[in-house]
């Protein structure tokens, strides 16, 4: 009988100023997977630190759990604590992590490991507020403010605040599959998957009063996924010109209906590759791509394997 495998070690490293809500969130997301992590919290010297709220937090470890981590958060602090530069004590800290270890920022979390030369020609992201402050600053990290999360490698950045619970999310969802992601949303109460990114809260300069809403028409696209749904489709089920549903979508989910369709049949796909034993074929045509290498193609591109790949990795955790 195989040996039950011992859970993940998450270390969330809280520095001074750091916002409770975010220092929160992996215990509390992570904490409801069954299991499969256990969190830790550090903060850079073993003291306490001052939140960005009325109170001080007092942490069990110092920064030599660090290096006993499989992945370490670094939670988001107050921006009047964003400096170019890192306190000689959190230096110390990050340089204690492994090499092997994933790391994951929540919000301005994104300084300290771009101020640390983490994310230095990397994808990253950070609150949209900070976009252009975070630019003068790092210019050698590639930027995306437009997305929830990026995963690059072993570095995951998320946006402003609860899109950190998107990428605790998506990590148990690379880590052990959709059907338990689903499982730790439903017990959080939370969205397993946000529509697009955070360019639709970003503040518009004139507000649209009384626009309509393009969610009615995405909800009814979810249920035909398996159609070849096209953009006159989308907007005459929206009742809108084909120009104003585009600009409409793109203004509340943060990419365009062909690429948010894409994505949502890549989620699909993913699931059913998971928990079913459909041919890569029908899968396809079960989530509306034409054929199976057109959904090799958009997983590869998504997710870096193929769907055999894919399957194989999550039955054996199964297992």
């Amino acid at each position: 009988m195989p040996r039950p495998q011992r859970p993940e070690r998450v270390v969330v490293l809280a520095l001074d100023g750091v916002y409770p809500f975010e220092l929160g969130m992996p215990s509390r997301i992570l904490g409801a997977a069954d299991g499969r992590y256990e969190v830790l919290t550090c903060t850079a010297d073993g003291r306490p630190v001052r939140t960005e709220a009325d109170f001080t937090v007092a942490v069990d470890h110092g920064p030599e759990i660090l290096a006993t981590a499989g992945t370490v958060v670094v939670a988001a602090v107050t921006p009047s604590r964003i400096t170019a530069g890192l306190p000689a004590e959190v230096t110390a800290a990050l340089a204690l992590v492994p090499p092997t270890a994933r790391l994951l920022s929540i919000c301005t979390g994104a300084f300290v490991l771009a101020a640390a030369g983490l994310l230095d020609g990397r994808r990253a992201t950070t609150h949209w507020q900070l976009t252009d402050v975070f630019r003068q600053m790092f210019p050698r990290v590639t930027l995306d403010p437009d997305v929830l999360f990026v995963h690059d490698g072993r570095i995951l950045t998320s946006a402003g605040a609860a899109s950190g619970v998107d990428v605790c999310l998506h990590l148990i969802r690379e880590d052990h599959g959709s059907e338990l992601a689903n499982a730790v949303a439903r017990r959080c109460v939370v969205p397993p998957f946000r529509d697009g990114g955070q360019a639709q809260y970003i503040e518009q300069p004139v507000p649209r009063t009384g626009a309509a809403s393009t969610a009615a028409t995405r909800a009814w696209a979810l249920e035909r996924l398996d159609e070849q749904l096209t953009l006159a489709d989308l907007a005459a089920h929206a009742g809108m010109s084909l120009r104003t549903f585009a600009r409409r979508f793109d203004d509340e989910v943060g990419l365009s209906p062909g690429r948010w369709l894409i994505q949502q049949r890549v989620t699909r796909a993913r699931h059913l590759l998971e928990s079913s034993d459909l041919p890569v074929d029908q899968i396809a045509g079960r989530v509306g791509f034409a054929t199976g290498a057109s959904l090799r193609r958009h997983l590869h591109a998504a997710i870096g394997v193929s769907p055999q790949a894919y399957r194989r990795t999550f039955r054996a955790a199964a297992r």
